[in-house]
């Protein structure tokens, strides 16, 4: 079985201690991959080559138009090998494979759309009180920059860091979860085919703990995103303080989904199940609280049980699959013991709550689409992040009730209200304390618009052109048109 390597300076490479570990499909959690397991010592190679790239390699010194160039190369490429993207997520995450085929073409057109940005304005100027002064703004690199991600989205979280941080004209250091590294070391196969010079992009495999918190710590890295847990973010930020380096922040969610009794019953049922148990409830911004209006509970909470049990569980690669399995066991486990805690602290199950053990399942790591109904306001199940297919049922009689509920959480990363009245629609959106909304829909995305959360949900904003901004640093320019003494020092 051939290992999978880093990519440091331009070249494939193992880590230094031999280490090694094995990469498991979720579905029945065979091997099918090995990759080399990197230390500290790795993760030290990577910014070593981002820096020399940077400060002395023909990357620092990069137009914006070279950039696109290189960057609209990198789309096609991927858009190329979109399929065999999209099965190796699959293989890796457990995700469906057509949710993965929708993450790979999400993943070229990010890299288009970075690729367009890189060449455009990037400057202002500025009327000043003095007609002899002209000042103006440019925006320029932020240096090297440490990129961490998750398992949930394995490419898709990798172009989000990459393509904005290659734009500006950063050296990028990126480090996959050490569960789903696959399509990472296929992506940087193509980085290199595209042409990006050696240590513009570079590829570190292993555990958060060293190579992550390396990465954060070190006093050469300029910047360092992070999509995760708000645990591990909190780390992040206190070890980034050294050097005062930048950090953008993408965290977790308990996010509310609003259904008043005008919304339309059949769209609004289905997205209560999208909301959730898309990506099998491994999603940040998951509609993982559902607010229901109390006048239409009899009716829509019987159909949604109904509903729950003809989803169809099973590996991603089958073509009838519409919810996958979970990451791994012992993240499988946690959910498990997040749905025994909920009937433990007295909440009613309305169906699923078990582990899926039948048939050709029962190798996998798979879990029943769950859902709660009168779960306690204190309950764990209702203030924390399960980070899976387990849905809470919220009831409410006024619009003023279903607002303070949807903000009763530490968390701030998405909404969305399902209604009728454009006007209702428009006055709860607006005080809804979340970075991400919807109105009549759920989960859209889109590579033009910013994406980031309130309170504990993170720090700063990705895509968009916010998401490149993040990237760059503003320069203020003064030029005097009329240079000559001040006469500011008379004896001279």
């Amino acid at each position: 079985m051939t290992t999978l390597l880093n990519h440091i300076n331009g070249k494939p490479v193992a880590a230094k201690s031999g280490a090694t570990r094995d990469i498991l499909n979720p579905a029945n959690n065979e091997v099918i991959a090995r990759a080399t397991d990197s230390g500290a010592a790795d993760a030290e190679d990577a910014v070593s080559a981002a820096r020399e790239a940077f400060d002395h390699g023909p990357w620092g010194k990069s137009t914006g138009p070279e950039r696109a160039e290189k960057l609209f190369a990198l789309a096609d490429l991927v858009e190329k090998h979109a399929e065999e993207f999209a099965k190796l997520d699959t293989e890796n995450n457990g995700k469906p494979l057509r949710e993965a085929s929708y993450d790979a073409a999400d993943a070229a057109g990010c890299f288009r759309y970075y690729a367009g940005l890189a060449g455009k304005p990037q400057g202002q100027t500025y009327s000043v009180g003095d007609p002899n002064m002209v000042c103006m703004t440019v925006r320029e690199p932020i240096g090297v920059c440490a990129q961490i991600i998750p398992w949930n989205y394995p490419l898709l979280m990798a172009v989000w860091k990459l393509a904005p941080g290659l734009a500006a004209g950063n050296a990028c250091i990126l480090k996959p979860s050490e569960m789903t590294p696959v399509s990472a070391v296929k992506l940087f196969e193509l980085i290199e085919q595209a042409g990006f010079p050696p240590g513009a992009a570079n590829l570190v495999l292993g555990p958060g703990d060293p190579v992550g918190s390396t990465l954060a710590a070190s006093d050469r890295v300029d910047k360092v995103a992070f999509t995760g847990g708000g645990v591990t973010g909190r780390k992040i930020m206190s070890a980034a303080t050294g050097n005062l380096k930048k950090v953008t922040l993408e965290l977790g969610g308990k996010s509310p989904n609003i259904v008043f009794a005008d919304a339309d019953f059949e769209a609004a049922l289905e997205f209560a199940m999208f909301a959730i148990f898309a990506g099998q409830g491994e999603v940040c911004s998951a509609g993982s609280r559902l607010i229901l209006e109390r006048k239409i509970a009899d009716k829509f909470l019987p159909r949604l049980a109904e509903a729950c049990g003809k989803i169809v569980v099973g590996s991603g690669m089958d073509a009838d699959t519409e919810m996958g399995p979970l990451i791994s066991r012992s993240h499988m486990e946690k959910v498990l013991g997040y749905i025994k805690s909920g009937l433990d602290e007295g909440a009613k199950l309305l169906c699923g709550g078990h582990r899926i053990e039948e048939g050709k399942l029962a190798k996998g790591n798979f879990v029943e689409p769950t859902v709660f109904i009168d779960v306690p306001p204190d309950a764990k199940i209702m203030k924390e992040e399960i980070f899976g297919p387990v849905l809470v049922v919220e009831l409410f009689d006024t619009e003023e009730e279903a607002i303070r509920k949807a903000n009763d959480t530490v968390y701030g990363l998405a909404g969305a209200v399902f209604t009728s009245d454009g006007a209702r629609a428009q006055r709860v959106i607006k005080q809804l304390r979340a970075g991400i909304t919807w109105i009549n829909t759920y989960h859209p995305t889109f590579n033009e618009a910013p994406w980031g959360g309130y309170k504990q949900s993170g720090i700063g904003r990705e895509l968009g052109t916010y998401g490149y901004e993040a990237y760059t640093e503003v320069k203020q320019i003064n030029i005097n048109l009329a240079p000559g003494r001040v006469n500011w020092f008379k004896n001279i």
